[in-house]
């Protein structure tokens, strides 16, 4: 579905989302608030026939299917709206089911004349929840409408996000961070498929990074059908509860890039600020280069320099530079960094959620928590662009396999670990 679709596609789930300004926007075009209340009883009709998006269980003996969409439209007053009508399959009849709320709605009944005022003269932040049950009412929705189908939307998008089937895709890379979300820390998945895509994977509540958490959320991953056969990539940040969990899930499958972004903050904080911007640089300059051998010689000279400076600043220097050169290693760096040698992707899906939840004043409980990181990630994943290089993601697959199975080839067979074991090699 291409951008724009996606948008005429909009529905009361995306609304309740909004900003207050964007709300009140909208209230004041009643023809685009009145398209998405239409989307969201089409789409609640569609799940009566077909089930939830991505869930196994399947209403009717799995007999309808989605379909994509058709264009329609929706006459209100003298102006007509245009739809998206989704299309489900009967696979029984062999027939589009025709959709009884699309039916219904042709003749539906005009705004009136007090929603048509709220509309046409604008409303105050102060009256915004006086007015938006007016217009729900007049389309046929409760007084608290609004309030009670976020709870409901965003339970049943928490158990469809949990519930997603991964086996269908195979993934190359897999970025891991935290999100603080009041004082309780989100480490959430982002998975990056062979063509290029971002898709949100999981995400667990802990307090710290802590191996234990982290480990659960990663085995729950390929029970769900995260197929690692052939070796993924992990960009971490370098927090040792996070690279245990790695070891422990995946063991000789994972090939693990550590944050370059992370390793220089992590280096320069030693030195005085004067001398900070500088090392930046020298530490950047160095960590461009495409050519492993290169790198480490650079990394040696530079490692004398830092002596004279802070001995503290060269342990952090030394302490997981190896997994700082992976893409040099696998000879990939010049065609992959820009995306895979940070932690960027993750971190900037993680600013999106902030800007999802920040109208969220109290946080009440964790249900309450995952139930808006969930919905949050539904609707980002549909407006990520694929990562930088997708069309070469191949060569990256190539690499990751090659390094895999060197690392396989290279230790006795009674230590080799299964490509789905969930234990540690030992």
């Amino acid at each position: 579905m291409n951008k724009d679709k996606k948008e005429k596609r909009k529905n009361l789930d995306w609304f309740t989302l909004q900003e207050i300004d964007t709300k009140l926007e909208i209230a004041t075009h009643h023809l685009e608030l009145s398209r998405i209340v239409l989307h969201q009883l089409f789409d609640e009709e569609v799940t009566e026939f077909a089930g939830e998006r991505y869930s196994r269980s399947k209403p009717h003996d799995g007999r309808y299917h989605r379909w994509g969409t058709n264009p329609g439209s929706v006459s209100l007053g003298a102006q007509k709206i245009p739809v998206e009508v989704p299309r489900v399959y009967d696979k029984q009849d062999r027939k589009n089911q025709t959709l009884d709320s699309y039916s219904q709605v042709k003749n539906l009944r005009e705004p009136s004349e007090e929603v048509m005022n709220a509309v046409l003269f604008g409303v105050g932040t102060r009256n915004y929840r006086r007015s938006v049950e007016v217009l729900s009412d007049s389309f046929g929705l409760s007084k608290t409408s609004v309030s009670e189908a976020f709870i409901e939307r965003s339970a049943e998008a928490l158990r469809e996000f949990n519930e997603r089937d991964f086996s269908q895709h195979t993934f190359v890379a897999v970025f891991v961070d935290g999100k603080h979300l009041q004082a309780q820390q989100m480490v959430i998945v982002l998975g990056v498929d062979e063509q290029g895509a971002k898709i949100p994977l999981g995400f667990v509540q802990a307090t710290t990074e802590n191996a234990e958490s982290i480990t659960e959320l990663f085995r729950n991953l390929i029970q769900r059908g995260l197929q690692i056969r052939d070796g993924l990539l992990f960009i971490v940040d370098g927090g040792k509860g996070l690279r245990k969990a790695i070891e422990t899930v995946f063991g000789d499958y994972a090939v693990v890039q550590r944050c370059f972004w992370h390793k220089r903050e992590n280096i320069v904080k030693y030195l005085p600020e004067s001398q900070q911007e500088k090392w930046r640089k020298r530490l950047t300059t160095i960590f461009a280069l495409s050519d492993y051998t290169e790198a480490k010689k650079k990394f040696e000279e530079i490692r004398q320099d830092l002596r004279l400076l802070n001995v503290s600043a060269v342990s952090s220097l030394d302490e997981g530079l190896e997994d700082c050169l992976t893409l040099h290693r696998l000879g990939i760096a010049e065609d992959f960094s820009k995306s895979f040698s940070t932690t960027n992707c993750i971190e900037s899906l993680n600013s999106q959620i902030t800007r999802f939840t920040r109208n969220v004043r109290c946080w009440q409980n964790s249900e309450q928590r995952h139930r808006w990181i969930a919905v949050a990630l539904l609707e980002i994943e549909l407006r990520m662009n694929k990562v930088k290089n997708h069309n070469n993601l191949s060569v990256m697959q190539h690499a990751i396999k090659k390094a895999v199975q060197d690392r396989i080839d290279s230790i006795p067979r009674q230590s080799k670990t299964s490509p789905i074991s969930t234990k540690k090699r030992t």
